[in-house]
């Protein structure tokens, strides 16, 4: 099957350091915002100072249109040259401090316990371990700073979930906070992939198998659009799981945010798991449509350098975004 080939921009790459900041190692995992005036990224990555994972934040300058370059890492606010992290632990450190906080994800929804429009970022925490298990937690914008929560609201309880769920991808329709999350691991060659729901975002979940383990899909990244709601998720190969030729990066669409994948369009491929020198195998999407032109698709992506390349833990992971016109479905 063949891929929508587009542009493809490198925002952040490890061998190429992240200057002025002197600290920080790796810089991906990205979610794409815009709040206000300004388009925000929010990111995973790792400091040189400081044990796990963490969170940051880039931005385009305020009032610039959505584009691939021009993202500015936001540093510490008592040192520009370091990377400044996006929360502190003192709240949530027993859930989320020695295995760090993996792949945010941007929402906002109502709360019906306030009776308010919040903001929160979703994450993966593990507890014990940068490899898991996991569960998913949220920092909440509380007009000042981003806010820790002293638990997760998401924990796994199903035995398809093994244990472990984690790269949430979040939206709030039609009066529900809706999920779509990974479960399994790739040691066991077991990734299968979830929907739940829920009123407040972070309890009282229904959940739902949405990809068995053999499509291997690690992250699928919904939004709201004008003419309903579309998608753009990774299938990673893996024993027991899709082919390389099925891997890389889909995307589909559907009237309603449906559990079911089976009520999404037939999935387009728009990124091979072809080795492009700094990135291959792309997971992690996060997408959204320009200003300038409203068919012109950014997709922002993690990616990992090849073999042989010097980097961290053991790989080198890279950010990118590809610029594509809206796909179009086969008929």
């Amino acid at each position: 099957m063949n891929e929508i080939r587009g542009k493809e921009t490198k925002i952040f790459d490890p061998a190429e350091g992240f200057a002025p900041l002197t600290d920080a190692l790796v810089v991906t995992d990205s979610t794409v915002v815009k709040r206000g005036n300004q388009w925000w990224m929010y990111l995973a990555g790792k400091r040189n100072d400081k044990s796990a994972i963490h969170l940051f934040s880039a931005s385009l300058p305020e009032g610039a249109p959505l584009a691939a370059t021009g993202w500015t890492i936001t540093p510490d606010r008592e040192d520009s040259t370091k990377i400044g992290l996006l929360a502190q632990y003192d709240v949530s450190r027993a859930w989320d401090l020695e295995g760090g906080r993996h792949c945010p994800s941007y929402v906002k929804g109502w709360d019906p316990q306030r009776n308010a429009w919040v903001e929160r970022i979703y994450y993966a925490g593990g507890a014990e371990h940068v490899w898991g298990p996991y569960t998913i937690g949220y920092l909440e914008w509380n007009a000042h700073e981003w806010a820790q929560q002293p638990e997760p609201c998401f924990v796994a309880n199903e035995d398809w979930e093994h244990g472990t769920v984690y790269e949430p991808n979040l939206i709030y329709a039609d009066g529900k906070w809706k999920l779509w999350y990974v479960c399994g691991s790739f040691g066991e060659s077991y990734l299968a992939h979830g929907f739940a729901e829920s009123a407040d975002g972070r309890s009282n979940w229904t959940r739902k198998m949405f990809f068995p383990p053999e499509e291997g899909v690690f992250d699928f990244c919904p939004i709201e659009t004008q003419a309903g709601y579309e998608a753009v998720f990774t299938r990673l190969p893996y024993p027991g799981g899709p082919t390389a030729e099925r891997g890389g990066l889909w995307w589909c669409e559907a009237k309603t945010p449906a559990s079911e994948i089976s009520a999404w369009s037939e999935p387009v491929q728009i990124m091979t798991v072809e080795n492009r020198g700094w990135h291959t195998a792309p997971w992690k999407p996060s997408f959204r449509y320009g200003e300038i032109d409203p068919n012109k698709m950014f997709v922002f992506f993690d990616g990992q350098r090849s073999e042989g390349e010097p980097g961290w833990f053991p790989y080198q992971f890279t950010l990118g975004c590809l610029e594509i016109s809206r796909p179009r479905l086969r008929r």
